[in-house]
């Protein structure tokens, strides 16, 4: 049977079955077409209080089953994403207008994450410390309990289970907050998926729902760790209500990446990386290259190839074709998108390509002649722009790089040995050295720093144990000794 085939989920919320919310249902929309594609639970406040209790009680039954009966459970799960393709794929292209080739990405991954999550539970070890004491001196990892993972609409699957997945592993509790514009893509296939693998009753909990619900799903005080993957500004709210509980807080938020492209690089290929850098999913991506810092002696020509290429790509809508970009989200997006073009235009930026669009359809779009101080610049845009400024020396291109709030993903196009020394002076959770700034394994760390995030806590064994375990100290003493009073 198809894993959404069995309509139970419509209009539900996910305990471990399928149960009404308190809130009014959501309709989720094909941006592409604007129809209702289906109908999730919606849910509120005291649903998601009601869900902690819950799954704290749920987590110490599922902390105490055996490693290899935990990592069974996550294996299963990987094949069920792998023998389901054609389904998830379906879904994430007709919920989040992606092309056919980023839905399967988020297949695959799905499924890579739940394999490499399968290995956690028997990875996790401690320490034999030295002690003054005559007692014997540990240090071990335990669950943290109950964890809250709220996840974004642009990777909803991925940006879900790369948490969800090694929470559980780890002998965790989950509640799930997905983006209501996308909770059957990160929530409800997800809930299907381990529902189907054999996840025991009440250690997931998947709960759409807005901004009251994500609130909820950090002040609830059950919840140990929050896992929170978004906009800067929203991270901001997550991690100061986090601190105010005294709640670990891991934060994946904005980029405004920058691609250097040096002399020495080959600019056919330059073009085509930067163009997938920027246009891939519309842009909708915190790794999107925002900024395209080139040397001057090739700023003219790349510029001009990166507009041919741009005007060749196809819009549409993916459900009907093969096309390169499919829509933004929603109307909010394109409007915020096309502001900050048209904002930088008046501020003397060039449209070299696209800056145009037919509804939610926004063509690729090139910009030139901008300065440090333009929005296209210091902005994250997130849609499918490229901003192109030109510099003098490698001093100048490290300068600008780093000039930016965000510091999550640098990619370097050029000669190794001249990359690697620039790629060292500039701050970013990721280098890519000849290659572009999006990239995701399971395998991998992942986070940003400066305002795009509190460090790499997803990817990865060592960051998942850390993430989502605390390190105890236990002691071990012969005999009980004897005091003084």
């Amino acid at each position: 049977m198809a894993i959404l085939e069995d309509k139970r989920w419509s209009g539900k919320l996910f305990d471990g079955g399928w149960t009404d919310g308190a809130g009014e249902p959501i309709e989720v929309r094909n941006p592409a077409t604007d129809e209702v594609i289906a109908c999730v639970g919606g849910a509120t406040p005291a649903d998601v209080h009601e869900a902690a209790t819950a799954a704290s009680s749920a987590q110490v039954a599922w902390a105490g089953m055996k490693p290899t009966e935990r990592a069974a459970v996550l294996r299963r799960a990987g094949q069920l994403f792998e023998e389901n393709t054609a389904e998830i794929v379906d879904w994430v292209v007709r919920e989040t207008g992606a092309i056919q080739p980023k839905a399967g990405m988020e297949a695959h991954v799905a499924a890579q994450e739940c394999f490499e999550a399968s290995a956690l539970p028997t990875h996790v070890k401690g320490q034999v410390l030295a002690s003054d004491e005559p007692h014997w001196s540990l240090a071990r990892r335990v669950p943290s309990g109950v964890v809250s993972v709220i996840s974004p609409f642009n990777f909803p699957l991925i940006l879900s289970i790369r948490s969800v997945a090694p929470a559980l592993a780890l002998g965790n509790a989950v509640l799930l907050k997905p983006d209501p514009r996308t909770p059957v893509s990160g929530g409800v296939l997800i809930a299907r998926v381990l529902e189907e693998a054999g996840l025991p009753q009440g250690v997931l909990h998947v709960l759409p729902g807005g901004g009251d619900a994500g609130a909820a799903a950090v002040d609830a005080p059950e919840v140990r760790v929050v896992s929170f993957t978004g906009s800067t500004a929203a991270g901001r709210h997550v991690g100061a209500a986090g601190a105010q509980h005294l709640k670990r807080t891991h934060l994946e938020l904005g980029g405004n990446n920058a691609m250097v492209v040096l002399p020495s690089a080959d600019l056919d290929l330059a073009v085509g990386v930067g163009a997938m850098g920027s246009f891939f999913h519309q842009g909708q991506v915190c790794m999107t290259t925002g900024r395209h810092i080139v040397h001057q002696n090739v700023y003219e020509e790349y510029v001009e190839r990166l507009a041919v290429k741009a005007d060749s790509l196809v819009v549409g809508d993916p459900s009907q074709g093969q096309v390169h970009l499919g829509p933004v989200i929603d109307e909010k997006q394109l409007k915020a998108v096309d502001s900050v073009v048209q904002e930088s235009v008046i501020a003397g930026a060039s449209i070299r390509a696209g800056a145009t669009h037919d509804g939610l359809f926004y063509r690729p779009t090139v910009l030139a002649d901008l300065t440090p101080q333009m929005p296209a610049w210091n902005q994250e845009i997130f849609g499918p722009v490229a901003p192109v400024i030109a510099v003098s020396s490698v001093d100048e291109a490290v300068a600008l790089a780093n000039a930016s709030e965000y510091a999550l993903s640098l990619s370097v196009l050029g000669e190794v040995g001249e990359a690697m020394g620039l790629a060292d002076r500039i701050h970013a959770g990721k280098v890519h050295v000849n290659e572009m700034t999006v990239m995701d394994e399971a395998t991998a760390p992942m986070g940003g720093m400066k305002a795009s995030g509190t460090g790499a806590h997803f990817g990865g064994a060592e960051a998942n144990i850390e993430a989502f375990t605390e390190l105890q100290w236990v002691t071990i003493s012969p005999e009980i000794p004897t005091y003084p009073f």
